[in-house]
């Protein structure tokens, strides 16, 4: 049974998504904490799984996802947030314009990392299917392209905002990611930004129940 709950130029240089938390500062190519060494406020989930699997009591799950069609480059992004026993909470989907699938997935992320600062959500986990895009955030992989340094700015901004001891961010592989693949998809459709909070819309219903009984 499904549970219901009620944007900089920069230079062309090396960034990686590591959080601005207390005590770290931008240096150069990389963020570092005082005295040289790296500092790290989010640890690696579990690698791969092909399932949505529920977060911990007390936490709620950021599934992210990023759309751009091959030829048209038009670009959109979805998201939704879970509780530990699998109810929707919040769902997100947008037009950000033409953009690569790379600024999609990284804009999607911040998005998401935006509503659970403006729901006083700070005990969070975060798990997409863009392997490469989960890698830039937890394992210092870089990005090279101006706007992906952008968006890798902005979520390193907002990161140390959130839970500093006990984030989880982990890669899913695609049939686990459905439902925020499912309001990316919305995103195409929408003309203004949406958000859904407790009642989610139609078309993602089967892939939240799918999800909330493990199948």
């Amino acid at each position: 049974m499904l549970l219901v709950r009620h944007r900089r130029p920069l230079s062309m240089m090396v960034q990686h998504c590591y959080p601005v938390s207390s005590g770290l500062a931008i240096v150069g190519k990389a963020l570092v904490a005082p005295g040289g060494g790296m500092r790290r406020s989010i640890h690696a989930g579990e690698s791969s799984a092909s399932k949505w699997r529920k977060p911990e009591a007390g936490r709620l799950k950021l599934n992210f996802d990023g759309s751009s069609k091959t030829a048209s480059r038009r670009a959109s992004i979805g998201g939704v947030y879970r509780d530990h026993e699998g109810g929707f909470v919040l769902g997100y989907a947008e037009r950000i314009g033409r953009a690569t699938s790379s600024v999609a997935e990284l804009a999607a992320l911040r998005r998401g990392l935006e509503l659970a600062l403006e729901n006083g959500w700070l005990n969070i986990s975060i798990e997409g299917d863009a392997k490469t895009v989960v890698d830039v955030v937890r394992k210092r992989a870089s990005v090279r392209a101006e706007e992906d340094l952008r968006q890798c700015e902005e979520i390193a901004a907002l990161l140390p905002m959130l839970d500093d001891g006990g984030m989880a961010v982990s890669h899913v592989r695609r049939a686990g990611n459905r439902v925020a693949h499912g309001f990316a998809k919305l995103g195409h459709g929408v003309t203004r930004p949406r958000v859904w909070r407790g009642v989610p819309p139609d078309e993602v219903l089967r892939c939240l129940q799918r999800d909330a009984e493990g199948k």
